[in-house]
């Protein structure tokens, strides 16, 4: 990839619960990372998401999560190796299934939230998301967090034949090793807009973020998250993107 693309969390609704601007962030992002209904989503609303994102020209990933409604996704759960892969297959066959009815298909896999953050933590669990990815459609990029070094991840994406794109967070503070500050830390979010676009540029541009600790952090990212649950965040999304396009024209 030549450029930093975007990327959205994204049909996080269900039911009568409404979750996110999807309609307003769809034009400025160019991938839609969408909830396939074990944190968040439901048929309906997986439909509509998809049809939003083809619409736009956006990419469609499916964003597979551990079976917690209740915990939006976040809480650790015990799966066995092959369960969680079960679980990964019934999810990205259900938006792909949607997807292909409309004329599209999946692109990508970002597991959510505490499934996310335990294959980052846990050698074991990533490669039974690699096998995963690997055996229902090994042409599947799996985005997972850039870190200080991520070479470890990228060997065992080169053993089973899976393109890594690796993802940074222009809205968190990261630590020295270049993993995510704990959201129950201060400082682990970021909310001035001022400073998330700032952030966004320093790792567009290939320089070096601050982290907690003082040192010098280098991220090499693919995609970059971005965040479209309130107005605030659309309105930084609309500046990144703009940003980004200025910085690619010159």
């Amino acid at each position: 990839m030549s450029r930093l693309l975007l990327n959205c969390d994204i049909g996080e609704s269900f039911g009568n619960w409404t979750m996110g601007l999807d309609a307003e962030v769809m034009p400025f992002i160019d991938c839609a990372n969408i909830a396939c209904g074990f944190h968040a989503g439901d048929p309906s609303i997986m439909r509509k998401t998809v049809s939003l994102a083809l619409s736009h020209g956006v990419q469609i990933g499916a964003h597979p999560a551990y079976q917690d409604l209740v915990g939006f996704g976040r809480r650790s759960m015990a799966y066995a190796a092959q369960e969680l892969q079960d679980i990964l297959h019934y999810q990205i066959g259900a938006l792909d299934g949607i997807c292909r009815a409309q004329g599209g298909r999946v692109s990508y896999v970002k597991p959510h939230g505490a499934m996310y953050n335990d294959m980052m933590a846990n050698p074991a669990q990533l490669r039974a998301v690699l096998q995963a990815v690997a055996s229902y459609d090994r042409s599947l990029p799996l985005m997972l967090m850039a870190t200080r070094d991520n070479s470890a991840a990228q060997q065992m994406g080169d053993e089973y034949g899976v393109t890594l794109w690796f993802e940074a967070f222009a809205d968190r503070a990261y630590d020295s090793a270049g993993m995510l500050v704990s959201r129950q830390l201060p400082g682990a979010v970021h909310h001035d807009p001022e400073r998330i676009i700032e952030q966004a540029l320093i790792i567009a541009r290939g320089d070096h973020l601050t982290a907690s600790d003082g040192s010098a952090l280098h991220l090499q990212a693919n995609t970059l998250c971005v965040h479209g649950d309130n107005a605030s965040s659309v309105a930084a999304v609309r500046r990144i993107r703009e940003a980004l396009n200025q910085q690619s024209a010159s």
